[in-house]
């Protein structure tokens, strides 16, 4: 057992994925002698060499027309792109290519690929590099959406992801990157679309994903110290494919839904977990479920505004005690 902070295991998931397979290669914009922007690479380069782990040009459209090539004759790309908002500078290739392959060839084509890329804000990146858009993606059929909260997660769910034969998006959160952990020796494997119970309770389900999963937890945290409500708290870990049984499950005995998300609230996931709550199970909740977003607006810079923007503990705590009181 080792303890390793976020970015660390992030190249520990890679490593761990190259060294079994030779197909598995690597590419994107300072990925290499650099170890990437956020330093979640280091050593890649050293250990694999310059045929499997390849800095591109500053063009998303370019890294990722090279990884859907790759992957159709044969490799298993893992492709950079490094803040999340610049998916949409190459968002046809999500949309409308390696997403759409398999099912237009009948399966003759396949593209297993991984794209990494940071996401999310509270680092002041400002409007343009802070974005929280993994719901951009969780609409397109054929992609495989993956966000986790923790190194252990990190290692396991991007292991997975390389083994998948479809294309999967991996959401990394650069407020996570210096989080440490303890993640066990040995391989790690896990499995997508399975979420996560991180704390047990009986009062309210919370439904959390990335940042706001360790925010959830310590909101719960407070809500029972400071009033004797217990909260369950559930890492949705994967949004496609979407666990749906461990949600229902849980808002089966709790019967109050909440949702925290750093999406803008405008047709964030929340929304369709509680669609399909309402959907499946309406006369298990005690009261109507509860969405907890970012306003739909450009995420401030600034830092006060930033972190009144994207919910906090506070918020959290606040919002699920009113509203089990009301």
């Amino acid at each position: 057992m080792a303890e390793l902070t976020y970015r660390d295991a992030v190249a520990r998931g890679i490593a761990q994925e190259m060294s079994r397979d030779p197909d598995v290669v690597f590419l994107g914009e300072d990925i290499a002698k650099a170890g990437g922007v956020f330093k979640a690479t280091v050593g890649l380069y050293e250990q694999f060499g310059p045929l499997r782990v390849r800095d591109t040009p500053i063009s998303e459209q370019a890294i990722l027309g090279a990884a859907m090539g790759a992957a159709m004759t044969g490799l298993k790309p893992i492709a950079e792109i490094m803040f999340s908002d610049f998916i949409a500078v190459c968002f046809d290739y999500f949309a409308n290519e390696f997403s759409k392959s398999r099912y237009m060839t009948n399966g003759q084509v396949k593209c297993p690929l991984v794209v990494r890329t940071g996401n999310g804000g509270a680092a002041r990146f400002g409007a343009q590099h802070s974005q929280s858009v993994e719901n951009w993606c969780m609409m397109i059929p054929g992609l495989k959406v993956v966000a986790p909260s923790n190194p252990r997660d990190v290692v396991g769910l991007l292991a997975a992801a390389v083994r998948d034969p479809d294309p999967v998006i991996f959401f990394e959160h650069k407020s996570l990157y210096a989080v440490k952990g303890e993640v066990e020796d040995g391989e790690i494997l896990d499995t997508l679309g399975t979420a996560k119970t991180v704390r047990h309770g009986s009062d309210a389900t919370i439904v959390a994903l990335a940042l706001m999963v360790p925010r959830a937890l310590a909101a719960a945290e407070k809500l029972h110290a400071e009033h004797g409500i217990n909260c369950e708290v559930i890492d949705v870990r994967s949004l496609v494919p979407l666990d749906t049984h461990s949600i229902l499950e849980s808002v089966g005995h709790t019967h109050r839904l909440f949702t925290v998300e750093e999406n803008p609230r405008l047709c964030g996931w929340g929304a369709e977990i509680v669609s399909i709550v309402a959907d499946e199970a309406f006369y298990e909740l005690d009261g109507p479920p509860v969405r907890i977003t970012t306003p739909h607006i450009p995420l401030p810079s600034a830092e006060a505004l930033e972190d009144m923007a994207i919910p906090s503990v506070d918020r959290i705590a606040a919002t699920v005690r009113r509203s089990l009181e009301a």
